[in-house]
């Protein structure tokens, strides 16, 4: 009796083709079951589609069969992990097929049509532009803080193997997302008007800063950098650019008319951002950039962030 029961239950659960159903799937598995009479304007012996509801239909769709596209990347051992082609639901196709359902009898199947969406960066590129070192930089802090260590971390994963093209601006906020609880982020040293406390995200500045003098050295366009209110220990006086999701950004452009890459690690108490571009690039590198001492961080006991709160002062107009 029992058995029977969930027997039942299953077969509940299953999707159920009614006569005049239209199964829709994907890949060979079902995702949508629909009826002629759920789109009809209820006109007499006039068969007719309800454009708002058949439009709700196949924005649900679309939500269901997209699958972004992943960008090619090379990995710790400077290896390039293909690209994988995303894909879109194809309207004009599906809209045909589905119009023909509608005005025919009995039942249909579709299997929805996709459109391929390639990835921005493939492996072609990144081979052309992993070629020539324009600019780099180091700086240095305190490993034994583990929280703060742990979000120096995830902000460059965030950034590493970025490919800037010619002519486009990074921005720091947008390319790292919100520094949040969900996505990691732990609380760490900061100061805030001065004061000494702890917030979700301290240690980002340090990788902002870090990008910000690897793209200086590289003679790329500033376009948007911020200073801290006090001087940070792991950039020389002036060479900082702090970040906050709801404030200052660092934001850059590439002049330049090859793509520009981004590689980002941590190694231990150090934090390296490297760019790279292609062998035909001509580029004018700043050399009076001053580096940072590795002496900072046995120096370092508190590494705190200082955040800007107001408009903050824009070094570059």
């Amino acid at each position: 009796m029992r058995q029977l029961l969930i027997a039942g239950l299953l077969l509940l659960a299953q999707p159920v083709e009614l006569p005049d159903s239209l199964t829709v799937t994907q890949q060979g598995q079902t995702i949508a079951i629909v009826n002629r009479e759920n789109f009809n304007v209820p006109i007499p012996n006039t068969p007719m589609i309800d454009r708002k509801k058949y439009n709700q239909f196949t924005d649900k769709l679309e939500k269901q069969v997209y699958r972004a596209p992943i960008n090619a990347t090379i990995d710790d051992q400077g290896r390039i992990v293909p690209g994988q082609v995303g894909y879109s639901l194809y309207r004009q196709a599906f809209k045909e097929q589905f119009y023909n359902y509608f005005y025919s009898n009995g039942p249909s199947k579709i299997e929805v049509p996709e459109l391929d969406i390639y990835p921005k960066v493939d492996s072609e590129l990144l081979a052309h532009i992993r070629v020539q070192r324009i600019g780099q930089y180091v700086t240095y802090f305190n490993s034994n803080n583990k929280s703060r260590s742990h979000n120096i971390s995830l902000s460059a994963e965030a950034i590493d193997n970025h490919v800037v093209f010619p002519n486009e601006t990074f921005s720091f906020n947008q390319v790292v997302g919100k520094r949040t609880r969900d996505k990691g982020y732990m609380r760490a040293p900061i100061i805030v008007r001065g004061e000494l406390s702890e917030g979700i995200g301290g240690g980002i500045c340090q990788v902002s800063s870090t990008l910000f003098n690897a793209v200086d050295r590289a003679g790329l366009q500033i376009i948007e950098r911020y200073s801290h209110s006090k001087q940070v220990p792991y950039v020389p006086s002036g060479r900082d650019a702090t970040v906050s999701w709801y404030g200052p950004d660092f934001r850059f452009k590439n002049k330049y008319n090859q793509p520009i890459l981004i590689r980002a690690k941590r190694y231990e108490g150090s934090m390296v951002i490297t760019l790279y571009s292609s062998d035909v690039l001509n580029y004018e590198p700043k050399k009076e950039v001053p580096n940072t001492s590795s002496r900072l961080q046995k120096e370092i006991k508190t590494d705190p962030e200082i955040h800007l709160q107001s408009k903050g002062r824009s070094i570059y107009p």
